[in-house]
Parts: structure tokens; sequence; C-alpha cells
């Protein structure tokens, strides 16, 4: 691929990043660069360094897509938060049939390459049923709104942040989990939104300290997870997007016309999150 695919292919990643419900791992799969991009996040300094024409002008291309997207949702959720929550649920709800695929995709012993379709597995059940009990659970204990937004550090926050950073970047590397719904869940999405949108740096550093450590941590082991128990996997990331729902629910649908506006953007981010899907489930195979 060229540095300018990349670069673009870059961009749009960093768009998706931001989007909660949007995966970024499986949009990475859509443009043909997951199995590259998993493959090059290993502890090892001199294999990074020697596909640097690869991910450096991905990574340039998706540091300008945060940018961008973070100050447009930014606005967003200081103007119009009860539309932009409610956008957000049909993105969410768009991307569920993506993960249902997943977890019913299963192979031939005999056969690996060859994918077939059964119902989901007990196990791959169960996992959904423990995740869905989480979320449910964390909605429950929830502060109101559960939306604090920092903006100066401390070492409270510092730590926080780093967290935030470690969590979201491990969810980006499974396929069909938004690290930004992460943020979202553990009530942190709106600090480091207006942090990346205001350049806030010294609010920046821990996140971008976190999602490292994540990364290189997590990238091994969510690798064996996807290789050794691809469905149970599957079905507790099905449990976590399906329970998002009910954390984002914003307690109603606005008044006069931002009801309509409300249901338009539902409807306009199912679709959107649905068709993007549609893609991805077209490129699973190359997972």
């Amino acid at each position: 691929m060229g540095i300018i695919k990349l670069a673009s292919i870059g961009f749009a990643l960093g768009i998706t990043a931001v989007i909660p419900g949007i995966s970024v791992a499986t949009m990475a799969v859509v443009f043909g660069v997951y199995d590259r991009l998993i493959n090059v996040i290993v502890p090892d300094v001199k294999k990074i360094l020697a596909a640097w024409m690869f991910w450096l002008p991905l990574a340039a291309g998706g540091v300008a897509g945060i940018f961008f997207s973070s100050k447009v949702l930014t606005i967003l959720f200081n103007n119009y938060s009860v539309p932009t929550y409610w956008f957000l649920i049909g993105v969410i709800a768009g991307s569920i049939p993506l993960v249902y695929s997943k977890v019913c995709r299963t192979s031939s012993p005999d056969y690996p390459e060859q994918r077939k379709f059964a119902p989901p597995s007990v196990l791959s059940v169960i996992c959904f049923v423990i995740a869905l009990a989480l979320m449910i659970f964390m909605a429950v204990i929830k502060p109101e709104e559960g939306n604090v937004v920092y903006t100066e550090l401390s070492p409270g926050v510092f730590g926080l942040l780093v967290l935030a950073g470690a969590l979201a970047a491990t969810a980006m590397i499974i396929p069909g989990i938004s690290g930004a719904f992460v943020l979202l869940v553990i009530g942190l999405y709106r600090t480091v939104l207006k942090s990346v949108s205001d350049m806030n740096i010294l609010l920046i550093l821990p996140v971008i300290l976190g999602a490292v450590i994540g990364l290189l941590l997590s990238a091994a082991f969510v690798r064996f997870l996807l290789a050794k128990a691809p469905r149970e996997t599957y079905g507790a990331v099905l449990g976590l997007v399906t329970g998002s729902i009910i954390i984002l629910y914003p307690k109603g649908i606005g008044e006069g016309i931002f009801i309509f506006v409300s249901i338009v953007c539902v409807l306009a981010g199912f679709a959107f999150s649905f068709i993007m899907s549609r893609d991805a489930r077209k490129a699973a195979d190359s997972i």
C-alpha cells in the first residue's frame, strides 16, 4: 500500500476511534490492514522499526482523524447532547448483527479455513449473559450522567486516564468492540474527548501512556483468545455491546423538534453502522 492510501485509511480509523460503538479493529479488517496491524504490536523494537513505512503513515492519519472528529463531537455534546446520544445508540445497535455473526461463525476441525455458521454455543451464551449482567450492574451503579469532565491533572486523574487508555486500547484490538465505548462505560469519554479537542497535552499524555501499555500487554492475550475461543470471546463482546445501549440511554428523547431530531439520529446511526458492518461481515474471513 502507498503512503497516501495508508494515511487515508488511518484518517478513517481515527474518526472511527472517536465514535463509541464503531470498532476500529472491524474497520481495519474492512480496509485490509488488520492482520499487519495486530502483528506489528509486539514488544520487539526491531520488528516495530522495520515496519515503519506501514504504521507511521497509518498512525499520522489516525491522529489527524482523532483530532478532527473530537472537535466535531465536542461541539455536538455541548449543544445537542440528547440527539448525539441517540445517534450513538443507533450506531451501537447497527453493529450488533456483525458481532452476532462472529458468535455463530465456526469452522470444521478438519478444514479450519472453511467457515460455517451454527447456533451460539452454550459457553458463548454464558459469556454473553455474564457480560450483559456486568453492563446492567454498571448502569445501576453509574453516577447521574456518568460523565464528570476533568480539565485539570491531579495524581488521581492521572491514574484514571492511564487506566482508561489501557482499557480502551485493549478493547480496540478486538473486532466488534469499540475503545471509545469502553471510555463511555467508565465515565471518561467526555474527559478524553474534550482533552483532545482542546489540545490539553497534560491530560492527553497519560491516556497515550496507558494506551501503549495496554496494547503491548494485551495484544498477545487477545490474539490467544481469538485463536482458541473465538465464539466465547465474541459472546462476551456481544453482551458488552448490547449492554452499552443501557449505559448510553439519555433518559428521554428530548422536547419539541428535538423528539423528531432524536428519532432521525438513532435511525441514521443504525443505518450507518449496519452498512459499515455489512462490509465488515464480507471481510470477516480475513481475520
